[in-house]
This record gives structure tokens, C-alpha cells and sequence, in this order.
């Protein structure tokens, strides 16, 4: 099996795009060697990883729309209540709502009791359903890329991300460049017609793209070699922009190792 990418832009413009139309270059470009990639595969460790992220990612998002509700009903409820909770970190600010025990009274301050409760114990909810998701992500992730955790700035979430753009496939990423490529860190030429520049790739894989940016930003925060390369640079006159863009490239070639597997 071999992975097409998707028809080129100027192909579709010329010949259309339809279902039957995909097809057909779909298979010329298998036919003709130009598509020649590796599937990810989906029968072992880094598929399990993908299905659990799944979960995760809807929770998490969900307990920060929930929390965001609660903060909007807060602000927008009875004097009392924004007094009690408008400076309330999350945490706090979930235990507190989940343990209150509205009594009836204004129709209005009572309604909003109980619905800041109920949001309080959606998020509590939310917060052990993530937690016993990390149970199962956690050990798979340490199993199948242990060095990759070792690294600095790289935890659970991160290196989940990674492993998912790699896939199973120990042997799809046949180049620190081609994975480079992949995350969307890699600078290709771009010439205005007298001076050849470089720019970043805009396609690859935006989740793969956003965990290298957290790797940097955590190291650009204490890491001390990270932060000596950005005090260097920015005397050179990188902008902070550029100096992140370069930094994502060197993370790329220094994660590559570690996301290819016992057989890579």
C-alpha cells in the first residue's frame, strides 16, 4: 500500500474534482511512482494513543466551555455571587460550585445556584474522566517512545501528538527532512524573481506543528541553552516570530530519533 496526497490544485482547476476524478489520479499517481509514501497504519500502539487523544481533546475542551459558563453566569448574576467568586482560580472556583447547596428564595440568585452547581459538577466530572484517560495514555506513550518524554519540555500530551503524526509505520519517516517537512517546520525556497528567500511550508500536520511550538515556548521559559540561543539571536536582529520558527526546526531534527520505534 502507498499513501496519495491529495490532487494538485492546478490538476483540479484543469480536470474538475469529483469522487470518480480523485480516483483516477489518485491511481496515476500510484501507478506512475510519484506517490510512494508509507501509510501510518493503524494496528498497534500509536492508533491506541489516537483513539484515547480523541476522547481527551473533546473533554478538555468541553471543561473549558464549562468553566467559561460558569465565569459568564458569575459575572452576570446576584452581587453576592460575584463577590464570592469573580477572583476564584479554576480549581477553586470548580470545588466551590460543586458543593453548593442553593436554597430557595429569589427565583432568580436561586436558578443561578443551581445552575452554577450543576456546571461545577460537570466539570468535576470532566476533570476524573480526563484523569482516567491519562491512566491509559500516559503508560502507552512511555512504552512505545520512551527517550521522547525524556526530553526536555516534552510531556505525555506532546509526545502523543507526535507519535500520532508519525504513525505506526516505523518505517514512513525515511528522513529527519521528510519529517521536518511533515510538521510544517521546514523552509522551502521562495524566490520574488531577485533575491531567493526562504519561507515555511503551509501544509503539514497542524497538530504535530502546535506541539513543537509548546515545546519551544516551555524551553524559551527556562530552559537556560534555549534561552541564551534567543538572547543571542534577537542581539542578531531575529524578531521573536523567527527566532520560534528556528527553534521548531531544531526540535523537529531533535524528536526524529525517537518517533521511528524499536524498528526504526
Amino acid at each position: 500500500m502507498v499513501e496519495v496526497d491529495r490532487a494538485d490544485r492546478q490538476d483540479r482547476r484543469r480536470a474538475g474534482k469529483s469522487d470518480p476524478l480523485d480516483a483516477v489520479s489518485a491511481a496515476r499517481a500510484a501507478q506512475s511512482g510519484r506517490a510512494a509514501g508509507a501509510p501510518k497504519g493503524r494496528d498497534g500502539a500509536v492508533e491506541a494513543i489516537r483513539a484515547l487523544m480523541v476522547a481527551q481533546r473533546t473533554a478538555r475542551s468541553e471543561r473549558t466551555q464549562t468553566i467559561n459558563q460558569a465565569r459568564a453566569l458569575v459575572v452576570t448574576g446576584p452581587d453576592d455571587l460575584r463577590i464570592r467568586f469573580a477572583t476564584h482560580a479554576p480549581a477553586d472556583l470548580v470545588a466551590e460550585l460543586a458543593s453548593l447547596r442553593p436554597r430557595p428564595g429569589a427565583v432568580v440568585g436561586y436558578a443561578t445556584r443551581i445552575a452554577l452547581r450543576e456546571l461545577g459538577r460537570r466539570a468535576q466530572f470532566l476533570d476524573r474522566q480526563l484523569e482516567r484517560l491519562d491512566e491509559f495514555i500516559v503508560p502507552l506513550v512511555t512504552a512505545r517512545a520512551p527517550g521522547l518524554l525524556a526530553l526536555y519540555g516534552v510531556g505525555p500530551d506532546t509526545a502523543a501528538l507526535l507519535l500520532i503524526t508519525a504513525g505506526d509505520h516505523p518505517g514512513r519517516l525515511r528522513s529527519e527532512a521528510a519529517r521536518a517537512h511533515l510538521c510544517a517546520t521546514a523552509p522551502i525556497p521562495a524566490s520574488s524573481g531577485k533575491v531567493t528567500r526562504h519561507r515555511l511550508n503551509p501544509g503539514g500536520d497542524r497538530q504535530a506543528n502546535h506541539a513543537l511550538y509548546r515545546i519551544v515556548i516551555t524551553r524559551m521559559s527556562s530552559h537556560p541553552p534555549t534561552r541564551a540561543y534567543v538572547a543571542r539571536r534577537t542581539k542578531e536582529g531575529l524578531s521573536k516570530k523567527e527566532i520560534i520558527r528556528c527553534l521548531k526546526r531544531y526540535v523537529a531534527r531533535e524528536v526524529y530519533p525517537h518517533l521511528r520505534g524499536p524498528a526504526g
